[in-house]
């Protein structure tokens, strides 16, 4: 195997890796909380950890991608994935899973900082788009991975420990695929022209889409995060909700730039926010098979989000650089973050006034989860209103036409 196949493979193992972490944590939080008693907004408080490294590292590691290289960048990822699965099974403890998933999160931004300009800088022109995008569909791709795994697991008897344990899998290959390889050499020109990113950073168009990728990672992680504690009493399979919406949205963005290439960036994003809104309301209302109907639209319309908040920083706001589209993408990581405990109280007070109406066991959780998402709506909501906004906006400007920094 050439260098760069087990370099662009171990890649690809680290992303499932940190896909794994997020599926899998979502399929075992109803064990964690029976466990432990902890209560939803506690669960929020572990959840927010895993948001909230990811972008911690992902800034850091952007910031000295071009002095310390990937190498050491995916070493320190290998360090808080592996300490991180055995803490999160042996610290037996709410401080001690906070920690664990915080370092989980890290390595997962260590893996997006190191891992994007790593194929960037091995592969050029097509062939670096192409597998740049082979990379990112393991995301969603081992998220289903993932969900059928903790489904299939549950079923068949195994604890939440031994769900836990499966994350080492793809970390222990990908540290085998990275031992000994020569990583490619950082492009330390790349980092002369920070100070032309920070002040591009400050216009108003980059604040404003920094705002709406906190709405849109909220409504891609919000769901998609608590669909195992929401969805028990629907008469849905919950992991398998999750499977059937990340498989989607792998197969969604697979085709993204056909699709960007009939509605253009804002018109995709549009349509994501409607799509989105309609698919959280039909969760919030729907039962059963239905379920899987919503999590159709669902998926349509949050599959674009990510991969084209991107797209539009690097196309209209050029001079922000690669630097400028890391902290859009931890924006919407942090702002998860801090929605996790959040929409955890949500759970919390909307189960007290379903007990208070005189409800109990499933159709109490049923009822409560149902509120929740509905409150959720709101998220996408507010998005279709400032995505039409940006889409006329853009159509006014000449084509192809990108902003200066001001």
């Amino acid at each position: 195997m050439t260098n760069e196949r087990r370099l662009f493979y171990g890649s690809c193992f680290a992303l499932i890796t940190t896909a794994l972490s997020f599926s899998i944590r979502a399929g075992i939080l109803g064990e964690l909380g029976a466990e432990y008693d902890f209560t939803a907004q506690q669960l929020g408080w572990i959840n927010s950890m895993w948001f909230l490294g990811f972008p911690i590292s992902m800034v850091i590691g952007g910031l000295v991608y071009h002095t310390v290289g990937p190498k050491k960048i995916m070493q320190f990822a290998f360090f808080a994935h592996a300490i991180g699965i055995v803490m999160t099974v042996y610290s037996g403890s709410y401080v001690g899973l906070l920690i664990s998933t915080l370092l989980i999160g890290l390595g997962n931004g260590c893996t997006e900082a190191a891992c994007n300009p790593m194929i960037a800088d091995t592969y050029e022109g097509v062939k670096m788009s192409k597998m740049m995008n082979r990379f990112h569909m393991w995301f969603p791709g081992g998220i289903v991975i993932g969900a059928l795994v903790s489904k299939f697991m549950t079923d068949g008897g195994f604890n939440w420990e031994a769900q836990i344990w499966v994350i080492m899998i793809p970390t222990l290959i990908y540290a085998w695929l990275f031992w000994g390889q020569k990583f490619p050499e950082a492009r330390v020109e790349a980092s002369k022209h920070v100070a032309s990113n920070f002040q591009a950073m400050l216009s108003p168009l980059f604040i404003f889409m920094m705002a709406c990728m906190a709405l849109t990672a909220i409504s891609e992680f919000g769901p998609q995060q608590w669909v195992g504690l929401i969805l028990a009493e629907s008469g849905a399979q919950p992991m398998l909700i999750l499977a059937l919406v990340t498989g989607l949205m792998a197969v969604a963005r697979f085709f993204g730039g056909e699709a960007v290439g009939k509605l253009s960036i804002t018109g995709v994003l549009l349509a994501s926010a409607i799509l989105g809104t309609i698919g959280v309301y039909l969760f919030s209302t729907v039962t059963g098979s239905m379920a899987y109907f919503a999590a159709i639209v669902y998926a349509l319309g949050i599959a674009y989000f990510w991969p084209n908040m991107i797209g539009f920083i690097a196309h209209y706001i050029p001079k922000s650089g690669a630097l400028g589209m890391s902290i859009v993408g931890a924006v919407g990581m942090f702002s998860t973050s801090i929605f996790q405990p959040i929409i955890g109280d949500w759970i919390d007070g909307d189960r007290v006034a379903a007990a208070a109406s005189g409800l109990t066991g499933g159709e109490l959780e049923l009822v409560a989860g149902q509120a929740t998402l509905g409150t959720m709506v709101l998220f996408p909501a507010i998005l279709i209103v400032l995505f039409l906004g940006l889409h006329f906006w853009v159509r006014g400007r000449p084509s192809d036409a990108p902003v200066a920094a001001h």
